[in-house]
């Protein structure tokens, strides 16, 4: 399995860092989970072009991660490939709806295919996938691929979610914030080494994302803080940042 970071920045902007978005791909499948702003240069930069990705799965609808789906679909269409299918949690199909109202011309473009998911487990262009509700502020999903890779898109560091993803390669989580930041549905780097360490979370390597410009500088003090109570190979994500996950 090979896991490349496209974006892990947040709704701030940085200059270094585009939002969310991360491919996964293996034995031929492929998947783009988030697609937040820059996602699509990326896609041309480092990973395997926009004309190669033809399923989206969303963690949730804020901006930071879904803001590069028309100029996919745009993109895609003018290159000859005329599919698109998103996944997501509920409210994704009426998202779509809306955002190809606002663009009618698009209907004529792509067919698209839209599907609605929850936590439990499912198919997703050839990945069984399992999915578990975090905790932020709409409804989220985080998302499992067998014991190789997860994703936690964006969550509170809650006892639910560590224990989801004990037992995984890798794995990619939401910490937006140094310590010192009040902060509610992301979490500090403290938060989330006490929280792993309480469910006793078997992880092989954790890549910290999804970070703020508040975090500029303290990248260090951030893994320090999170290893100090959790026992993990801990580094931070960057932009291009490609991984191969053996099986566990």
């Amino acid at each position: 399995m090979r896991v490349t970071f496209l974006g892990t920045g947040s709704a701030m902007p940085t200059g270094d860092r585009y939002q969310a978005g991360i491919v996964v791909e293996d034995a031929g499948n492929r998947v783009l989970v988030d697609c937040g702003s820059g996602v699509i240069h990326r896609l041309q930069s480092h990973g395997p072009g926009y004309e190669a990705i033809d399923t989206v799965l969303l963690t949730h609808h804020h901006l930071d991660h879904i803001s590069d789906l028309l100029p996919l679909c745009n993109a895609r269409y003018l290159a000859g490939e005329e599919h698109l299918t998103v996944v997501g949690p509920e409210g994704t199909e009426s998202l779509l709806d809306d955002l190809f109202e606002a663009h009618e011309q698009m209907d004529d473009e792509i067919e698209l295919t839209v599907r609605e998911i929850g936590p439990g487990s499912t198919t997703v262009a050839g990945f069984d996938v399992e999915a578990q509700w975090t905790q932020h502020s709409m409804p989220c999903l985080a998302y499992r691929f067998d014991d190789r890779f997860a994703f936690s898109g964006d969550s509170e560091a809650i006892e639910e979610l560590a224990t989801f993803l004990d037992g995984t390669a890798v794995v990619a989580h939401d910490c937006s914030f140094p310590d010192g930041i009040d902060v509610s549905n992301h979490p500090t780097p403290s938060q989330l080494g006490e929280t792993l360490a309480t469910a006793d979370a078997d992880i092989g390597r954790l890549y910290l994302t999804h970070r703020y410009p508040h975090a500029d500088g303290h990248e260090k003090a951030m893994l320090d803080s999170l290893t100090a109570s959790y026992d993990v190979d801990a580094r931070m994500a960057q932009d291009g940042l490609s991984v191969t996950i053996d099986q566990r």
